[in-house]
C-alpha cells in the first residue's frame, strides 16, 4: 500500500475490500511534514463515490466470513493484529511523527502501548454476554442478545492517530462490527499502514477500510451515508455538532469524544514540586495539542506564586526542536492553521490583559510551526484563554481562596472532559473529584489513559464512552428474545 516516487515521496493509497486502490478520479494531495514544512507523502484524495465504494465493501463483509466467526474467533484475529502492531511499532511510530510532528519518543510510547487496546478487547471479544431475565409470565422465556450495530465509521484526529483509531477499531471489531476509518487529511499514513496489518492478521477484506481525503467531501460522504450505522468520531466540538448533524438526518448511531478546556486544582497542601510537573505533562507534552490538555491552573492563592514560580521556570527550559531528535521535548505545532490559531491566541490574551509570564511567540529560528510554551496569569474567568479551546502550549492560571470557589471556577467553561485534583487531604481529594463535571478526574496525577478504563466527556466534550467495557457496548445493539413454552394459542386480541 506504500510506494515511494521518484521524489522520494512515499505513495499512500485508500485501502477498499482488501484491496490498493486509486482514488476513483486518480487526484491525489501531499502530506506535509510539520517540522520541515515540506511535503513527505503523497496520498488519495478520496471522493464521495470512494466513500460509497467503502461502506458497500462494509457492508457486504457484515454477512460475509466475518460474520461466521465466532467471538472468539474475532478475538484470536484482534491479538495477532495487536502483535503486528507490536513488531512494526518502531515504523509506525516514525510515520506518525513524520505527518503530525509530535516527539519520536511520545510517539513510540503510543505505539508500544497501542497493542494492549488489540490485547484488551480481544479477551472482551467473547464476554459480551447476554443475559436471562426473569419473566412475570409463567410461559415465556426472555433473554437478551448483544449483537453488532453494524458498518461504523470511525472518523480520527491528527493529533494521536493511531492510538485515537484505535480506541474505535479495537471494540468494533471485538463487537463484530465492520469498520470504514477516515483519517484526518493531515495525517492519513499510519490509518493506512494498519489497514495492511489487520490484512495480514487475517481480517477478511471489506472488515476495515480506508478512505483519505483533503477537504470535507469524503467526510461529509460518510458521516451522511444512509448505509453506516454509526459514527465513532473524535475532534473538535465544532466538528463533532457538524457530524451530530449529518448523522441525525438518518438517525445514525454517534459517539463523539470532543474538545476541552480542563482545570488542575491545586490546594496549599499540594506537594507543588509533582504539581508543578503534573501541570508541564498536562499542557506543554505534545505540544499542549491533546483533547485532555490541562490548560486551566486553579491555584490556591496561598501557593500560586510558588507553583507558577516553578512551572515558568520548568517551561523556559523545555527543549524545542526537530521531535524525531531524542533530547527533544516539544516539536512544533501540527499544521500551519493550528499554528496561526495559536498566535492568534497569544495576541488575544496581551489584548484581554493577561500577562504572559512566559512564551507568548513564535520560535523564529528554526522554521516550521513552532511556539514557546507560554504561561498566562492575572486572567478572568470571561477571558478567550480560559473559555476557548486552544489545542497548544498555552496555560491560564486563576487563583482562588475556598473549596466551593475551586469548583466553581473548574467547572466554569462549556467543557467537562478531564480535570485533576492537586492535595494531600484523602477527604478533600474525593469530595473534590466528585464535584468536578468531567469524565475523568486525576488525583495527584494528571494524562493517564488505559484500554480498560472509560474515557470520554461531559457537556460539550462529547456522547458516549471509548475504552472499557462501556467502548464495546457502543457497537452493539441489545436484542430481546421472548420464547413461548407453553405449545398453546392465545387470543390474538390480548397483550401478552
Amino acid at each position: 500500500m506504500t510506494t515511494t516516487t521518484d521524489e522520494q515521496l512515499a505513495e499512500y493509497s485508500l485501502y477498499i475490500d482488501g484491496e490498493a486502490v486509486a482514488a476513483s478520479a486518480g487526484t491525489t494531495y501531499d502530506s506535509v511534514d510539520p517540522f520541515t514544512g515540506r511535503p513527505w507523502a503523497r496520498v488519495a484524495d478520496a471522493a464521495a463515490v470512494d466513500v460509497d465504494a467503502a461502506v458497500g465493501a462494509a457492508r457486504r463483509a457484515l454477512s460475509g466470513p466475518w460474520a461466521a466467526l465466532t467471538a472468539t474467533q474475532r478475538g484470536k484475529l484482534l491479538r495477532r493484529l495487536g502483535d503486528l502492531v507490536a513488531r512494526d511499532a518502531e515504523r509506525l511510530a516514525e510515520i506518525e511523527t513524520r505527518d503530525n510532528g509530535k516527539l519520536l519518543r511520545e510517539m513510540a510510547g503510543q505505539a508500544k502501548a497501542l497493542p494492549e487496546w488489540f490485547y484488551y478487547f480481544a479477551g472482551l471479544a467473547d464476554k459480551v454476554e447476554g443475559s436471562v431475565i426473569p419473566s412475570d409470565k409463567s410461559n415465556y422465556l426472555v433473554y437478551t442478545r448483544h449483537e453488532p450495530v453494524g458498518v461504523v465509521a470511525a472518523i480520527v484526529p491528527w493529533n494521536s492517530p493511531l492510538l485515537l483509531l484505535a480506541w474505535k477499531l479495537a471494540p468494533a471489531l471485538a463487537a463484530g462490527c465492520t469498520v470504514v476509518v477516515k483519517p484526518s487529511d493531515y495525517t492519513p499514513a499510519s490509518a493506512v499502514e494498519l489497514a495492511g496489518l489487520a490484512e495480514e492478521a487475517g481480517i477478511p477484506p471489506g472488515v476495515v477500510n480506508v478512505v483519505t481525503g483533503w477537504g470535507p467531501e469524503s467526510g461529509t460522504a460518510l458521516t451522511s451515508h444512509p448505509d453506516v450505522d454509526k459514527v465513532a468520531f473524535t475532534g473538535s466540538t465544532a466538528t463533532g455538532k457538524a457530524v451530530a448533524h449529518a448523522a441525525a438526518d438518518n438517525l445514525t448511531r454517534v459517539t463523539l469524544e470532543l474538545g476541552g478546556k480542563s482545570a488542575q486544582v491545586v490546594f496549599p497542601d499540594a506537594d507543588l514540586d509533582a504539581a508543578a510537573n503534573g501541570v508541564i505533562a498536562g499542557v506543554f507534552a505534545a505540544t499542549g495539542q491533546t483533547c485532555m490538555a490541562g490548560s486551566r491552573l486553579i491555584v490556591h492563592a496561598d501557593v500560586a506564586d510558588a507553583l507558577v514560580e516553578r512551572i515558568v521556570g520548568r517551561a523556559s527550559t523545555i527543549a524545542i526542536g526537530d521531535p524525531s531528535a531524542p533530547g527533544t521535548e516539544m516539536g512544533p505545532l501540527a499544521t500551519e492553521a493550528q499554528f496561526h490559531k495559536v498566535l492568534s491566541h497569544f495576541a488575544s490574551a496581551r489584548e484581554q490583559g493577561a500577562t504572559i509570564a512566559c512564551g507568548g511567540e513564535a520560535v523564529d529560528d528554526l522554521g516550521g510551526y513552532f511556539v514557546r510554551p507560554t504561561v498566562l496569569t492575572d486572567v478572568t474567568p470571561d477571558m478567550r484563554a480560559v473559555q476557548e479551546e486552544i489545542f497548544g502550549p498555552m496555560v491560564a492560571v486563576m487563583t482562588f481562596d475556598g473549596e466551593d470557589e475551586a469548583v466553581a471556577l473548574a467547572n466554569g467553561t462549556e467543557y467537562g472532559l478531564a480535570g485533576s485534583v492537586w492535595t494531600k487531604d484523602v477527604h478533600r481529594a474525593h469530595r473534590v473529584a466528585a464535584a468536578l463535571r468531567a469524565g475523568s478526574v486525576w488525583i495527584n496525577a494528571y494524562r493517564v489513559v488505559a484500554p480498560h478504563v472509560p474515557f470520554g466527556g461531559f457537556g460539550s466534550s462529547g456522547i458516549g464512552r471509548e475504552n472499557g467495557v462501556d467502548a464495546i457496548r457502543e457497537y452493539t445493539e441489545t436484542k430481546a428474545i421472548w420464547v413461548e413454552l407453553s405449545g398453546q394459542t392465545r387470543d390474538p386480541f390480548t397483550l401478552g
